[in-house]
C-alpha cells in the first residue's frame, strides 16, 4: 500500500479549509487537502447568501464576532490579491413592529461593541431614498456589508494554495484513522493512505463525524437547511442592496432576505429548517412557497414569474432545534488527541471569517511545530477573465489573439469557448459540469443550461476524450449519460 507523507493534512476544501491551506502555504511545510467531493466549495461554501458580513449579529467577545469584523475589514484587499469580484453594497435590516425596532437597537449596540463602523438606525423613509420599494418603519444600515462570488473566492484560495505547493486530493472521503506515534495514518474511501503529524478538521457539516474518527465524540452537529430562490436579472431593477428582516429570537438563521448577487441576480432566502441528513440539499415546495410569501412583505414585486432556479445549503449548527440561535465557533487542538485541530460549528459568518480563522489556526500550530516562512510565497492569483465584463477594446484584443474568445458557448451569460476551456483545464485538475459552471457562470442564466450544457458536454467528449458515461454534474452518482444513442 502506497503511503503519502505530509506535515499537515486538512480535511475539507470549503472556504475555511482552503483559507487554511493558503495561509499555511506561507511556510516551509508539506501540506495536503482531502475533500470527499469532486471539487472545492461543494458544501456550505458554495450554497449560501454570498455576503461579507459586518459583524453585528454575533455576541461580543465571541470568536464569531472577532473574526467576522476582522474578515470584513480585510476582505476587499484580499479579493484584489485573489482577483475575486467584490462589491461593497451595504445592507438594510428592516423593522415592521416596535419589537423589531428594539431588536435593531440591540444589534446596533452589539455591533458597536464588536467594532463595526458606520452602523446607523434610520427611519424607513430614509432607507427608501435608496430602496424606494422596500417596506419597513425603521432600518439598521450597515455600510460595510459586501457581496462576493463564493465559488470564485474558494477556487482562488485553493488555486493560490496549490501554486504555493499545497496538494489537493478530491473524491477522498476519510473513513478510518490510526494513531502512529505522535502522528496519524489517514485512510480514505478510495484506498489511499496519508501519514501526517497534524490534522486540521475543516469538514463543516461533517466536522463532528470526522472528529469521531479520531475518538473525539463530544461534538454534535445539527444540520439546518436553508433553501433559496434565484431570480432573473430583471429583478435587479427592484432592489440593489441586501435587505434583511430584523432577526427573530431563537431562529436558526438570519431570516429570509433579498440579496443581489455579484453577477446581477437576486436571491431570496434562506429558510431555516433542522433536518437529519448531512447531505440533504433538497428544495421543497412548501418552504419555497413560504419564501416568496415572506419576501413579498419586503417587496410585493418579487413574484414567482421572476424565478429561474433554486438551491439549498446546510448550516453546521451546534445549537439543537430546541435551543436555536448560534453557538460560538470551536477552534482548538484536542487535549485528548494531540495533533488534531478541530474546527466545529463553522456556520455563518464562516465565509467572512475564513482568513482570520486560518491565521488563528496557524498561531495554534506555532507552538507545536516549526513555522519557517518561505521567501518565495506569492499571494497573488489571477482568475479566468470574464469576457462579457471586459471593455470592448479588450474583448476585441482577446478575439484577435485567440478566436475561441469569439465563440459564445453560453448565450445567457455570454461565456466564451476559451473561458470554458480554461475552466476545464483548471489548476486543481477537477472537472465536473458544476465546476465549470462555478468558474464561468455558464448554465446559470434564464435557460439554466438548456442551450450550453450539451455544447459543453460535446467539448468534453470530442476535445478532451471524456467518455459520455464519465461526465458528472457533481459527485459520483450524478452522471448525465449512460452511453451513446447514435
Amino acid at each position: 500500500m502506497n503511503t503519502m507523507d505530509y506535515d499537515i493534512v486538512i480535511i475539507g476544501a470549503g472556504a475555511v479549509g482552503c483559507a487554511c491551506a493558503r495561509e499555511l502555504a506561507r511556510y516551509r511545510l508539506n501540506i495536503a487537502v482531502l475533500e470527499k467531493e469532486p471539487d472545492v466549495a461543494c458544501g456550505t461554501s458554495g450554497r449560501n447568501s454570498a455576503v461579507v458580513h459586518a459583524g453585528f449579529n454575533n455576541k461580543p467577545g465571541s470568536l464569531m464576532a472577532r473574526f467576522c469584523v476582522e474578515g470584513n475589514q480585510g476582505f476587499e484587499t484580499l479579493c484584489r490579491e485573489l482577483d475575486v469580484p467584490y462589491r461593497k453594497t451595504g445592507k438594510y435590516l428592516t423593522a415592521f413592529t416596535e419589537e423589531d425596532v428594539d431588536t435593531l437597537q440591540g444589534l446596533l449596540e452589539q455591533g458597536e461593541a464588536n467594532g463595526c463602523e458606520g452602523l446607523a438606525l434610520i427611519p424607513g423613509e430614509e432607507m427608501r431614498r435608496e430602496e424606494p420599494l422596500v417596506g419597513g418603519m425603521m432600518a439598521l444600515h450597515s455600510p460595510n456589508t459586501a457581496i462576493i462570488n463564493p465559488f470564485l473566492y474558494t477556487v482562488a484560495l485553493a488555486e493560490n494554495a496549490k501554486a504555493n505547493g499545497v496538494d489537493f486530493f478530491f473524491d477522498r472521503e476519510l473513513i478510518q484513522v490510526q494513531r502512529r506515534g505522535a502522528g496519524f495514518l489517514l485512510m480514505t474511501k478510495d484506498g489511499s493512505v496519508y501519514r501526517t503529524s497534524f490534522v486540521i478538521n475543516c469538514a463543516g457539516v461533517h466536522s463532528a463525524t470526522v472528529a469521531a474518527l479520531f475518538g473525539i465524540v463530544s461534538y454534535h452537529i445539527y444540520p439546518c437547511r436553508g433553501e433559496y430562490f434565484i431570480l432573473d436579472q430583471e429583478a435587479l431593477k427592484y432592489v440593489h442592496t441586501p435587505v434583511y428582516p430584523a432577526p427573530r429570537k431563537g431562529a436558526g438563521g438570519l431570516g429570509v432576505h433579498l440579496t443581489p448577487t455579484i453577477d446581477g441576480n437576486i436571491i431570496i432566502g434562506p429558510s431555516a429548517e433542522y433536518i437529519d441528513g448531512e447531505d440533504d440539499f433538497a428544495t421543497t415546495k412548501q418552504v419555497m412557497d413560504r419564501l416568496l410569501q415572506e419576501a413579498g412583505q419586503f417587496l410585493p414585486q418579487m413574484t414567482e414569474r421572476l424565478v429561474i432556479g433554486s438551491y439549498a445549503g446546510l448550516r453546521a449548527k451546534q445549537a439543537p432545534p430546541q435551543e436555536g440561535g448560534f453557538r460560538d465557533f470551536v477552534i482548538k487542538e484536542e487535549e485528548r488527541c494531540k495533533g488534531l485541530i478541530d474546527l466545529i460549528g463553522i456556520e455563518s459568518p464562516g465565509l467572512t471569517a475564513s482568513v482570520p480563522i486560518a491565521r488563528y489556526v496557524a498561531r495554534l500550530l506555532q507552538g507545536r511545530m516549526e513555522l519557517a516562512e518561505k521567501s518565495d510565497f506569492n499571494p497573488v492569483h489571477k482568475g479566468i477573465p470574464r469576457f462579457r465584463e471586459l471593455p470592448l477594446t479588450e474583448r476585441e484584443r482577446l478575439v484577435r489573439a485567440d478566436r475561441e474568445y469569439g465563440e459564445i458557448i453560453c448565450r445567457c451569460e455570454t461565456v466564451t469557448k476559451k473561458e470554458i476551456r480554461l475552466a476545464i483545464e483548471n489548476p486543481l485538475g477537477t472537472v465536473t459540469l458544476s465546476g465549470i459552471k462555478n468558474r464561468t457562470r455558464c448554465m446559470t442564466g434564464r435557460c439554466q443550461g438548456g442551450y450550453c450544457m450539451a455544447r459543453i458536454a460535446d467539448i468534453l467528449i470530442n476535445e478532451y476524450g471524456f467518455a459520455p458515461e464519465d461526465i458528472r454534474l457533481r459527485e459520483t452518482g450524478t452522471e448525465l449519460f449512460c452511453g451513446r444513442v447514435k
